[in-house]
């Protein structure tokens, strides 16, 4: 990758976390940059473009992640959990990466090489050729959807705790709620509900291989 083309997407990537993704547009990169709107185009080509690159540049700083670098040589289980564990940090940190890789295909060589990547730890675990595709689709999508979700928002108690919610109803009108309340009560840790959900991914890739 060129320097200035690098430089451009990095730019980008700096908007986007400063004042998020809606903020990103040709003239936005290229008044940060110091040129006119058209000197960009030589480089990423068009505003899709310029949104492929961030998504690859944002998929290869996953992989100089020092937690998937100590990975890479484990087992399929220890590479998908880096995997997954990397994502969810990175994530958090930039958190309109999420939304931009639910928008838009991985295209670029930086988004190909990670994808690839996964492949290779499923296709280690023994599934299918012709089912390695629709599993890392699930894969990728669970650890998206989960990030999406904790950094939104959706997870998050609100400003009524579960026992006050179903105390505003009618009583017997959430009868599964009332059967449950011993464990939606419970506070909620999301650490733990996100290594137990990479624990049930794993058996059901291990049920692809077998």
């Amino acid at each position: 990758m060129s320097g200035r083309r690098q430089e451009i997407l990095q730019t980008a990537m700096d908007l986007a976390d400063e004042r998020g993704l809606a903020a990103v547009s040709m003239r936005a990169v290229a008044d940060r940059v110091g040129v006119t709107p058209m000197a960009l185009y030589p480089h990423v080509g068009s505003k899709a473009a310029l949104l492929d690159g961030m998504v690859g540049t944002a998929l290869a700083t996953l992989l100089e992640d020092a937690e998937w670098r100590a990975a890479a040589a484990g087992d399929w289980r220890v590479r998908l959990r880096a995997f997954a564990r990397v994502a969810r940090r990175h994530s958090a940190e930039h958190p309109w990466v999420v939304g931009l890789l639910f928008s838009r295909p991985a295209v670029t060589p930086d988004a190909v090489a990670f994808v690839d990547q996964l492949y290779g730890a499923l296709l280690d675990a023994g599934v299918p050729p012709s089912q390695v595709p629709r599993m890392e689709r699930l894969f990728s999508t669970f650890v998206l959807g989960f990030v999406a979700s904790e950094n939104g928002g959706r997870f998050a108690p609100g400003t009524l705790d579960p026992r006050d919610r179903r105390g505003r109803l009618p009583e017997g009108a959430l009868p599964r709620h009332t059967a449950l309340a011993g464990w939606l009560d419970l506070p909620l840790d999301l650490d733990e509900e996100f290594e137990a959900d990479l624990a049930d991914l794993e058996r059901l890739v291990e049920a692809a291989a077998g």
